[in-house]
């Protein structure tokens, strides 16, 4: 019998990529919350170059990062394919995915620094999105008219992105400025392939991210003085 564990955290949007391709694959897997204050035994012999979730084991052995842990699901267990057949569509997505995760410290540093230094982050998460913006110009999904690998790896920006800007106050998204992503992230979140795998935007998860986000800024700014 397939023995499936996912190492997670409810809040983290690279464990709820994980969860996604599990639960399109229809893989039947045990969740274990960690506690990133107190890691736990098993996370840290499971992943003990980064520490970090998610980490999915199975039968026994460990794999780590998030987007190489969904490929691996969609490789190893049967159901719905998550990368797309064709060699240059999948090559395609890969690359999306490799840019959304890359650029992701961009947005976090627009929210998290103050003055001079968030005008800048705010910049280049701005050049980002523009990016995104024109890509995505009367695109439904990432890749081809189906459902797959970049728009999981996309969650980031189509769903959290609105949860660290209202926990912020810091607007980067306008549909004046970025229509065409505004107009695909409405469309992603309310997909259905999409709505039923994000958690519930609620005030508990906006109560977490304001309190990160504070002790984040908090953090930086005592390393610039």
């Amino acid at each position: 019998m397939t023995d499936v564990k996912l190492l997670g955290l409810w809040y983290s949007p690279f464990s709820h990529r994980v969860e996604w391709a599990l639960k399109i694959k229809g893989v039947k897997y045990e969740y274990i919350e960690d506690d990133l204050q107190n890691k736990s035994p098993l996370l840290l012999q499971s992943n003990p170059i980064h520490k970090k979730i998610p980490v999915l084991i199975h039968n026994g052995k460990p794999i780590c990062e998030s987007m190489v842990i969904v490929e691996y699901i969609d490789e190893t267990f049967e159901g719905p394919s998550i990368l797309p057949k064709d060699p240059y569509d999948r090559a395609l997505a890969r690359f999306w995915a490799k840019f959304l995760d890359d650029k992701v410290a961009a947005v976090i540093n627009t929210i998290i620094r103050k003055g001079e230094e968030q005008e800048k982050a705010k910049e280049e998460a701005y050049d980002m999105l523009k990016i995104l913006d024109n890509e995505l110009k009367d695109k439904k999904f990432f890749v081809g008219d189906k459902f797959g690998f970049a728009d999981i790896a996309a969650n980031l920006v189509g769903f959290w992105l609105g949860i660290f800007q209202e926990a912020s106050g810091v607007v980067l998204v306008t549909s004046e400025k970025i229509p065409n992503f505004c107009a695909w992230r409405n469309e992603y979140i309310n997909c259905s392939q999409v709505k039923e795998y994000l958690p519930p935007r609620n005030d508990e998860l906006l109560a977490f991210f304001q309190a990160f986000v504070r002790a984040a800024a908090t953090a930086s700014a005592s390393t610039q003085k």
